[in-house]
């Protein structure tokens, strides 16, 4: 039997609604598992412990009163540290901005918090949610092994949900910050259409291509608190207007018939044979549940992987004009050179990017037309150890490497949800990605949580 707090989201929120344990008794378990494990893990950058007990109280005071309990209610909840959260420091993981206080929550932890949702602590994030932590960051640490990369930039999330020191976790992901840490802490990501979930309130690193999703241990959770963030937001210029449907309607049903793509060549091709080996089991097991695996050729991506920061260089250094340069010398290393490129870009640089964006866009949505999703991975190589995440992160070339299965569909504003797949011959975590079409949530959380339900539970780090 699980702990505590390895329980699902959604079962945890229905005890609690019941009456079988109250918010606060979840919350102090959750806190003291905090206090047991974040020590060593440390995926929260600041815990707040009195605020969310306090949040707890309150709710089991008005559910004893009566009144309605939101979808979220009472559960403990990460908010990843770039979420600005009222009279609460929303540091982006960057020096410069350490002590800035919101004046008013951001939509997502609204959002949260109407919901009934706990928030418990905020999240470790690299610097400015690019790929390195400031050189004064202690970097969380693997659940499953301290000497490989728990993923970037959310990584101090999918820690804290891989872990139990949380039930659910927000992350953010510009070219690959949601999936990335999922696979490596063997968590569910969801990247939502662009525009589904609001981004006011969230400090940016590319406005173009930022994404707010969920981040949890089962497809199911994943589903309910995507149910509690999506909707339009007058605040955001890039908030879609679609009414919003019911994400778990289709949970459990069957997916016989629905079609399934894949592109070998762009799968397979200069991809680690042990990743190659995982998405032809997951296609495997999809197909045993009644999907039909279709072959099909993707459009252009390359040009989206090897320009992709030219783009959020260029965004990047329009969001940090207020501190950069002005203040360079508190930025670190990796984030300055990210800063420095976007003010050397130039117009046909990035006019070519959003040339290659909407051709992208057009062929894919005519894409959707003969398949409903399709199956990728997440990286082309395996879980990485920190030596060689660092070498691929040196040059050029080894980043476009780390984005070609990532970094087009925030170009083109596709949803997609990560699935662990087990551990590999390493005892280190596997993923793959579905990928679907504008809106198409409701498929990716139909057919991963047939693929989950098909694969069986997955051992926890510890």
């Amino acid at each position: 039997m699980n702990p505590i707090y390895y329980e699902s989201l959604t079962t945890i929120s229905q005890k609690i609604k019941v009456g079988e344990i109250s918010s606060v008794e979840v919350t102090e378990k959750v806190l003291a598992r905090i206090h047991q494990r974040d020590g060593q893990l440390r995926a929260y950058v600041r815990v707040l412990e009195s605020e969310s007990l306090q949040a707890a109280a309150r709710l089991d005071r008005a559910q004893a009163a009566g009144q309605p309990t939101g979808l979220l209610h009472g559960v403990p909840i990460a908010i990843k540290d770039l979420l600005f959260t009222a009279g609460c420091p929303t540091g982006s993981g960057t020096q410069v901005m350490r002590d800035f206080v919101a004046q008013e929550d951001g939509t997502v932890v609204k959002k949260l918090k109407q919901a009934g949702a706990i928030i418990v602590g905020k999240t470790q994030m690299t610097e400015g949610a690019w790929a390195g932590y400031h050189p004064e960051a202690t970097p969380p640490q693997s659940p499953w092994n301290a000497g490989y990369w728990p993923g970037t930039s959310s990584s101090g999330s999918a820690v804290a949900v891989a872990t139990g020191l949380c039930f659910g976790a927000i992350g953010s992901d510009t070219g690959g910050s949601i999936r990335a840490p999922a696979l490596c802490c063997s968590v569910v990501g969801i990247k939502p259409t662009f525009g589904r979930v609001s981004k006011h309130g969230a400090f940016p690193l590319a406005s173009s291509l930022d994404h707010l999703g969920p981040m949890t241990r089962s497809v199911e959770d994943g589903g309910l608190m995507l149910q509690a963030l999506a909707g339009h937001d007058p605040l955001d210029p890039h908030s879609l207007a679609d009414p919003v449907p019911d994400y778990l309607a289709a949970i459990g049903s069957p997916i016989r018939g629905l079609k399934i793509g894949i592109d070998r060549q762009h799968t397979h091709d200069e991809t680690h044979p042990a990743v190659v080996a995982m998405i032809e089991n997951a296609l495997e097991t999809l197909r045993d549940q009644g999907a039909k695996i279709v072959e099909f050729k993707l459009p252009d991506w390359e040009t989206l992987a090897n320009g992709g920061v030219t783009t959020i260089a260029t965004e990047a250094a329009l969001a940090h004009a207020p501190y950069y340069p002005a203040q360079k010398d508190n930025y670190g290393t990796m984030l300055s050179k990210l800063l420095e490129l976007g003010h050397s870009a130039t117009a046909m640089q990035y006019a070519t990017q959003e040339d290659a964006r909407a051709r992208f866009q057009a062929a894919i949505s005519h894409l959707f037309e003969t398949i409903d999703l399709f199956v990728i991975p997440v990286f082309p190589f395996r879980t990485p150890t920190l030596a060689e995440i660092d070498k691929i992160f040196s040059d050029s070339e080894g980043l476009v490497t780390a984005v070609r299965f990532t970094i087009p569909y925030n170009y083109a504003g596709l949803p997609t949800i990560t699935l662990p797949a087990g551990l590999d011959d390493r005892s280190m975590p596997q993923a793959f990605q579905l990928v679907g079409p504008r809106l198409g949530e409701p498929v990716l959380i139909q057919a991963a949580h047939a693929y989950e339900t098909a694969r069986g539970p997955l051992q926890h780090p510890d």
